[in-house]
């Protein structure tokens, strides 16, 4: 994976003013017959941000994620990214255009190797047909070679490199949810979605998951997440919208969201609102 470079200054600006196109959601709505998971849901991702969503448990957190990654149809609203119409693209084509994602449930080839694993999540960006492989041509060598060198650096990216030729079933959930990571940056994305990162993890290992979130970030590419556990949100978050029954309540900084009344009221509960401002 090729860095693309740091994350702008100014990332945490209000994502409502000064538009600059990069993944806007206006108006999104997702109803599963008279359920309305998603209600008329407007925000904007900037560019270099790691943006979080909360609020919850079906609040519409993860239906928004299935939308965005074609997932699921809308059932009415836009979805842009870099001003393209993601609404109504299957999934192959939305991670051609640079969003990648994770699972809360962990997601890997449990037979293949961890190697492997992100190897497969490369293939997105290859060229070589059926024929290229029969033949074993010099494009399909050639790609094998490269897919395997971006391989081999996620898996130092993520801390897996020791684990490489173990199968993925064998590794504890911490090390499943970084290599769901790993093969979701083998696709080369502008936007990873992270769908609970650090959900089942110990302290350490959240701390470990934070850092690499960061990281992540700090290589060129926006994160939008999706996060129960406050301290990893207000820790790392530059940015928080807050869903409750599938309606936008509130959005803005860390430190506003730890204060904002309608939020404690919905989802933080008052002893959170006693805690010093993180973010």
């Amino acid at each position: 994976m090729t860095a693309v470079g740091s994350a702008q200054d100014g990332r945490a600006g209000n994502a409502g003013s000064g538009s600059n196109g990069f993944l806007v959601l206006k108006e999104v709505s997702k109803d599963f017959g008279a359920l309305k998971a998603i209600d008329k849901v407007s925000f904007e991702v900037k560019e270099g941000q790691i943006f979080a969503v909360i609020g919850p448990n079906g609040a519409g957190k993860t239906t928004i994620f299935n939308v965005l990654t074609g997932q699921y149809p809308a059932t009415g609203g836009a979805a842009t990214f870099r001003g393209q119409s993601l609404l109504g693209l299957p999934p192959h084509k939305v991670c051609e255009l640079g969003i990648a994602r994770t699972y809360q449930i962990v997601r890997v080839f449990d037979n293949m190797s961890v190697m492997e694993n992100v190897e497969v999540g490369r293939h997105c960006r290859t060229k070589a047909g059926v024929l290229d492989a029969l033949l074993d041509s010099a494009r399909a060598r050639s790609e094998r070679s490269a897919c395997h060198n971006v391989g081999l650096e996620l898996l130092t990216f993520v801390g897996l490199t020791r684990y490489r030729d173990e199968l993925a079933r064998n590794l504890p959930l911490g090390l499943r949810k970084r290599l769901q990571v790993a093969r979701a940056l083998a696709t080369d994305p502008s936007v990873l979605l992270l769908d609970e990162p650090t959900g089942g993890m110990n302290p350490s290992e959240k701390e470990e998951m934070m850092s690499l979130i960061k990281t992540v970030r700090d290589r060129g590419i926006t994160v939008l997440l999706v996060e129960h556990d406050m301290s990893v949100v207000m820790g790392i978050s530059d940015w928080i919208v807050v869903l409750d029954y599938g309606v936008k309540i509130a959005e803005g900084v860390p430190s506003d969201i730890q204060n904002n009344e309608v939020v404690i009221e919905a989802y933080l509960g008052r002893g959170f609102a006693d805690e010093p401002a993180q973010g």
